[in-house]
């Protein structure tokens, strides 16, 4: 297994590669997003990337949003400092596997690594007419052609087809999609369907309805 280390602490960098290296995996350290981005632009594909938050340049937040709107469906597991439930819960809504607070074991890394592999090769490819989800690899298929999406996109699209035709109701997409339980009075629901039916194209975009009154329903 090949595994990528994004991670500015020198220490830690060493602690990982050495202790995965003795389990029989192939590591690349780097400190900063700019050098991993170099790292997966040059290199053959990693199978997993372990990710820190905070780093100098851009954050591991930023670094794995533009990895995942660039269609790149590498697992991640995000190894921070910062534990909050709200912090734990915007990872995994970027499109994280996993999330692991500092301190850790190193059995429990080791056992995290082996759920994200063993639960991403398990996943049902979701059919929906002409349309094809692969929830393994976060790509999407529209007769038989990719559709680039971004994060949000594509968990919106996800909780769309998850809905099995339900109405969801715009405080129901903020609360799945965006983590938000309240209606803060804003359209970024609205923004993003008309996002996603324009990348749907213009022969598919009624597959997204509009129901006055309710939210929205897939069809």
């Amino acid at each position: 297994m090949k595994l990528l280390i994004v991670d500015d602490d020198p220490k830690l960098q060493a602690y990982l590669s050495t202790g995965l290296a003795e389990s029989g995996m192939e590591c690349t350290t780097v400190g900063s997003a700019e050098d991993a981005a170099r790292e997966i632009a040059t290199s053959t594909p990693f199978d997993i990337i372990l990710l820190d938050v905070m780093m100098s340049g851009r954050s591991g937040w930023e670094f794995l949003e533009e990895l995942r709107g660039r269609g790149d469906s590498t697992p991640t597991i995000f190894i921070s400092a910062r534990g909050s439930v709200e912090e734990r819960v915007k990872g995994l809504k970027l499109g994280a596997d996993d999330y692991i607070v500092k301190p850790f074991a190193f059995e429990e890394l080791l056992a995290r690594i082996d759920a994200v592999i063993r639960r991403r090769e398990s996943l049902p490819v979701l059919r929906v007419g002409p349309l094809e989800i692969d929830p393994a690899h976060r790509r999407v298929q529209l007769a038989g052609n990719p559709v680039d999406l971004s994060p949000r996109e594509y968990a919106l699209l996800l909780a769309f087809v998850e809905a099995k035709g339900k109405v969801m109701t715009r405080v129901e997409l903020l609360s799945k999609v965006w983590d938000i339980d309240f209606d803060p009075e804003t359209n970024v629901v609205d923004v993003h369907v008309a996002r996603l039916r324009r990348k749907l194209g213009r022969d598919h975009k009624n597959m997204i309805q509009t129901i006055k009154g309710e939210g929205y329903q897939f069809e």
